[in-house]
């Protein structure tokens, strides 16, 4: 039976790194080398599997545990299989170190040392000398980091709208129905996360008219209709972290992510690109917020050609009391605290500030709660790390909580 530092550091060897919308290709990205390895992993332990395609050269991956009782109920285990890029690391990205009791890498945070908690899980409970009174489906998911489009085909196999695609069929075979509930592996340090934000992400195209910079007024240069822009999505941003301070997940904000624009020094540029993050409270509408900043936008920037592309991000959070949408779902995260608490360390029931694929399942209408070890504080960092301790509790924390 594999332990949890040698399956995490074979997760991270692996690289499975999200393009985030880049025009971007090597051996590093996307997730089929992780995919691969899941496959021959539950194939090697008898463990039925699928893979349910979601976009080019990126599939879910589920496996179904089968409990030893007729009826059981079924919960999921979900642990998204992507990283975020590797752009100014400081350590060897894809070569898992362990230093100090901890494993350096990207991904080892968010979200492989919580995949790792979920298949050694898995493990342990396959090889239990006693009965098993529920049914486990882990699902690995794709692109979480940049659309939730793994969570988003994934729920469609239990919610049935319209026609369902052939290729989910094999899928559909091993979740045929909604779970009971559903556990999300994100860095929470052993809490459970029961309610967190949502978010709106969009692109901005701010025109301009190009012409040969040594006659500048000739043309309409569009990175300064951008200032003018960005500005405004400061102000804005500076207010909104006065709405709602005292509220679980904290206030809405709004960030501006990404910026391009120009193509040599010598030509008046006649574009630029901006990419918008705008995280939302729970229950605030995602339509209304977006609407906010682009009239901000409008108003600053009267005389520009401006362009405000749909959304390639938009979900609505996980809603307060999401764990309790039905009995289940609150006995389960009841059940992983007290498990955590009998390993030895505190956990607790808590808010969070950033979204999960959780949003996702919970909109379909399964009570779902994020678990997992490692802190959001080394996700996505320089020197991405994560406890190895806290990876073998998460695993036994997950196994007292379906047994």
């Amino acid at each position: 039976m594999a332990d949890s530092l040698a399956t995490l550091a074979d997760l991270v060897r692996r690289p499975s790194v999200n393009p985030m919308g880049r025009d971007v290709s090597g051996p590093e990205y996307l997730e089929g080398r992780l995919s691969d390895y899941l496959t021959q992993r539950f194939t090697a332990a008898g463990i039925p599997w699928a893979r349910q395609p979601v976009s080019p050269g990126r599939d879910n991956v589920l496996a179904r545990l089968e409990a030893t009782q007729e009826g059981a109920p079924v919960v999921l285990w979900d642990a998204h299989q992507d990283t975020v890029p590797v752009d100014g690391m400081t350590i060897e990205p894809f070569v898992p170190l362990v230093r100090n009791g901890r494993l350096q890498g990207r991904g080892a945070c968010d979200v492989k040392g919580g995949m790792a908690a979920m298949l050694v899980g898995l493990d342990r409970l396959q090889s239990l000398g006693r009965p098993r009174p529920v049914t486990v489906v882990f699902s690995a998911t794709v692109n979480e980091e940049f659309g939730f489009s793994g969570a988003r085909a994934l729920a469609r196999l239990w919610r049935r709208e319209g026609d369902a695609p052939a290729t989910d069929e094999a899928a559909q075979g091993l979740l045929q129905a909604a779970p009971l509930a559903a556990i999300v592996a994100e860095p929470t340090g052993l809490d459970i996360v029961g309610t967190h934000k949502g978010a709106v992400r969009w692109r901005i195209r701010i025109h301009g008219r190009a012409c040969h910079s040594s006659f500048p007024e000739r043309g309409s240069n569009a990175i300064y209709h951008a200032a003018g822009a960005v500005l405004a999505i400061e102000r804005l941003a500076a207010e909104l972290l006065s709405r709602t301070p005292d509220h679980p997940c904290g206030p809405p904000t709004l960030s501006l992510g990404t910026i391009h624009g120009g193509t040599g020094v010598n030509l008046v540029p006649d574009l630029v690109v901006l990419e918008l993050d705008r995280r939302l409270v729970p229950g605030e509408s995602s339509r209304a917020a977006r609407d906010e900043v682009i009239r901000r936008i409008a108003d600053a920037c009267p005389e520009a050609t401006i362009e405000h592309d749909e959304p390639f991000v938009e979900h609505p959070g996980l809603p307060e009391g999401g764990v309790a949408v039905r009995l289940g779902g609150r006995r389960l995260a009841e059940r992983l605290v007290e498990a955590v608490e009998r390993l030895g360390r505190r956990s607790t029931i808590r808010a969070a500030r950033y979204g999960t694929n959780a949003s996702v399942f919970a909109a379909a209408g399964v009570p779902t709660m994020v678990f997992g070890p490692g802190s959001i504080d080394q996700a996505h960092t320089a020197d991405e790390w994560i406890e190895i301790a806290q990876v073998d509790l998460a695993a036994d924390a997950l196994v007292a909580a379906v047994t």
